[in-house]
C-alpha cells in the first residue's frame, strides 16, 4: 500500500558513472548523507536528509554505461502492470517492463509521447520519499515539452489527473506562456506542472522532467553547485512560489533548487483546462 495517491510523485533516483563524485556534490549542495550501497541491487545507494530517505544514486546498469546522467521521477501506482498497459494505450513507450525489486516494490520505466522519461513505482517495503517540501528534499516537478497537447492527453489517460491552466494576467513575462498544473484528488493537491518549451530552449534539448529540491537559501546552493563544477542555466529568480534556479551537476544531470519560503508577488490565477 502506497503512502502516495495514484499519480503522485513518490521517488527520484539518478545513475552516475562517478557515484562518489555525485555523493560529494549533492552532499555539499543539498546536505545529503548516504547509506550503504546494496550490492544485490546494483549498488543502489539511498540519500538522506535529516535521517529521512529523499532520493537515491546508482552506477549505470550493464549496457547503459554510455547513457547520460539524469534524474528520474517515479509516480505512484497501485498496480504497475495496469499502469504500464495504460502507458502503452496512451501512446507512451515502455523502456523497462514492470519488474519486481525484491521486497521493496515493483517498477517500470517509460517515455511519454514527446520523449520525457519517467518511472512508475508500486510500493512494497519501500514506500518512497520519507519527507517532501522541506530543505534537502524533493518538492516539485515539471514536464517540459514541445508537444503540450500530446503530453496533456497522455497524462490524463494514465493517471487520475485534473488540470488547470495558468492565466498570464498582466505579467509581461508570462504572456504567451503555456503552463498547466495537474492535481490528484482535487485542485488543493497539485502534483505536477507542464511547461511548453519555446524557442529559448536549444533544439537539441529533448523533453524532460525537471525535479526541484527545496533548499534553505537558493543563492547559497547555486554558489556551492558552481564551485563544485555545476552549471547554472537559469536564475536565481524570485517568483510567487519561491526563489529558484535551474542547474546541471558536473556529470550533466539537470535539476532545480528552490527556497519556497522566499516568495515575491501574487500567485497567478488558474482556470480549468
Amino acid at each position: 500500500m502506497s503512502d502516495f495517491p495514484e499519480g503522485a510523485p513518490c521517488w527520484a533516483d539518478a545513475m552516475f558513472k562517478d557515484v562518489e563524485g555525485a555523493k560529494g556534490f549533492y552532499g555539499e549542495v543539498l546536505g545529503w548523507t548516504f547509506g550503504e550501497s546494496s550490492g544485490e541491487y546494483g549498488n543502489y545507494t539511498q540519500a538522506y536528509s535529516g535521517g529521512k530517505a529523499v532520493a537515491a544514486v546508482v552506477p549505470p546498469m550493464p549496457g547503459t554505461e554510455d547513457a547520460p546522467s539524469a534524474w528520474c521521477l517515479y509516480f505512484a501506482s497501485s498496480d504497475v502492470h495496469e499502469t504500464a498497459e495504460k502507458i502503452k494505450g496512451a501512446g507512451g513507450t515502455l523502456l523497462m517492463e514492470p519488474m519486481q525489486v525484491g521486497p521493496f516494490g515493483s517498477m517500470a520505466l517509460a517515455k511519454e509521447p514527446s520523449g520525457a522519461v519517467f518511472g512508475v513505482w508500486q510500493a512494497g517495503e519501500h514506500h518512497g520519499f520519507e519527507k517532501t517540501a522541506e530543505p534537502g528534499a524533493y518538492c516539485w516537478a515539471e514536464l517540459f515539452t514541445r508537444r503540450p497537447d500530446a503530453a496533456d492527453d497522455f497524462l490524463k489517460k494514465v493517471f487520475p489527473y485534473s488540470a488547470r491552466k495558468m492565466e498570464p494576467g498582466d505579467d509581461p513575462e508570462a504572456q504567451g506562456m503555456d503552463f498547466k498544473v495537474f492535481s490528484v484528488g482535487g485542485t488543493d493537491n497539485p502534483v505536477l506542472g507542464r511547461m511548453k518549451m519555446g524557442e529559448e530552449f536549444p533544439k537539441e534539448i529533448p523533453s524532460y522532467v525537471q525535479i526541484y529540491f527545496d533548499v534553505e537559501d537558493c543563492d547559497d546552493a547555486v554558489a556551492k553547485a558552481r564551485k563544485l563544477g555545476g552549471r547554472l542555466h537559469f536564475g536565481p529568480m524570485d517568483t510567487p512560489f519561491g526563489r529558484f534556479a535551474a542547474l546541471t551537476d558536473p556529470q550533466g544531470a539537470a535539476f532545480a533548487v528552490i527556497d519556497m519560503r522566499t516568495t515575491v508577488g501574487d500567485m497567478p490565477k488558474m482556470s480549468e483546462a
